[in-house]
Parts: C-alpha cells; sequence; structure tokens
C-alpha cells in the first residue's frame, strides 16, 4: 500500500477525526490513538492512503512516502526516546519507517552518508532498513518522540537491530518509552 506519513505542529492545541493518527500532548507527556482533542500545544502523525497520499498535506512540518506491504497487518507505534549527555545510538535499523520530532537537546543523525545536527523541534523522516548513528548532544539531555509504522509480529517487542552484532554487547544509554501500539485500521 501506497501511503503518506505526515507530522503536523500544533502550538495552540488541535482536534483531530479518527483514523490512523496519532496526537503527542507536549505538556502531558501523553499520546492518543485515533480522535482526540488536546488543548495545549501537540505533535500530530496521520498515515494518509489512497486519494489522499498523492500530495503533502498543508501545514506539514514534515511528510514522507511509505510503501507497506499489504500482505501483512501493520501497527503504528508512538514512543519517546530519552539519552544521557553523550550517549550515542550506534548504526542500527528498524522494520518500519516513522517521523521523529526532537524535543529537546541535540541529535546529529549520519544515515545515508549524510550527517546533518537537529536542535529541539527538529524533525526528521528515517525508512527502516536504511542504517542510522546517532549521537547526542555532549552537554545536555536529549529526546525525541517518533511514531512508527511496523509489522505487526514487531508489537511489544524492541525494533532497534545493530548492523554490527558487536554493538548490540555495548550498554545502550538511551531509553525508550512506548505510549501506545494501534493496527492500522
Amino acid at each position: 500500500m501506497h501511503a503518506l506519513l505526515a507530522l503536523h505542529e500544533h502550538p495552540a492545541g488541535v482536534t483531530c477525526e479518527p483514523g490512523n493518527r496519532v496526537v503527542y500532548e507536549l505538556a502531558n507527556d501523553t499520546a492518543h490513538f485515533g480522535g482526540a482533542t488536546v488543548a495545549g500545544p501537540a505533535l500530530s502523525w496521520a498515515l494518509m492512503t489512497g486519494a489522499d497520499a498523492v500530495d503533502e498535506p498543508a501545514g506539514a512540518a514534515l511528510a514522507a512516502a511509505v510503501d507497506l506491504d499489504d500482505s501483512q497487518p501493520w501497527v503504528m507505534r508512538c514512543d519517546r526516546v530519552d539519552f544521557p549527555p553523550g550517549a550515542i545510538a550506534y548504526r542500527h535499523v528498524h522494520p518500519g519507517p516513522g517521523i521523529r520530532r526532537l524535543l529537546f537537546g541535540g541529535l546529529t543523525i549520519t544515515t545515508g552518508g549524510v550527517t546533518t545536527a537537529y536542535g529541539a523541534g527538529g524533525a526528521w523522516f528515517e525508512s527502516g532498513p536504511e542504517p542510522v548513528y546517532a549521537e547526542s548532544s555532549a552537554t545536555e539531555e536529549t529526546a525525541f518522540v517518533r511514531v512508527m509504522l511496523l509489522p505487526a509480529e514487531w508489537a511489544g517487542r524492541r525494533t532497534i537491530r545493530y548492523t554490527d552484532p558487536a554493538d548490540a554487547d555495548r550498554p545502550a544509554r538511551q531509553r525508550a518509552r512506548v505510549f501506545l501500539e494501534e493496527p492500522l485500521r
């Protein structure tokens, strides 16, 4: 299935209709699936399919085309990853695509031979199979929130897979906390 995953920022709050979407409340550090109303600053991710997946939605902070294998069920996961100062996420992949948005701190991402530094509010797309290397700020706590689309077989499981098996034995200083994981409708 050809689809479009889009991130929107809502500084004054938002009301979202039901569907394949996640709303994250910045002030409360909570997430909702489907229809939701948030009175304060929020982020929302929407998965659009069919005719809605053709054009980038107006006002999107970031949108990315994704192709999902129709032969298997998928889930939409929202989680948050926190890094202490100087932490590294060694070269790794995930089983599905997603859009991340930096909440605070700084993160330098290297993928596809390109290195990009992100500050608070920065957003980026990861395809899943393209290896990623990330370094957090050396001086401050860093965190991002993300929505990933995952084959349902990954529900409830940690998704990071290191490209060098030796890196799996290194201490992972980052901590992920899953807010929700819902089947696509």
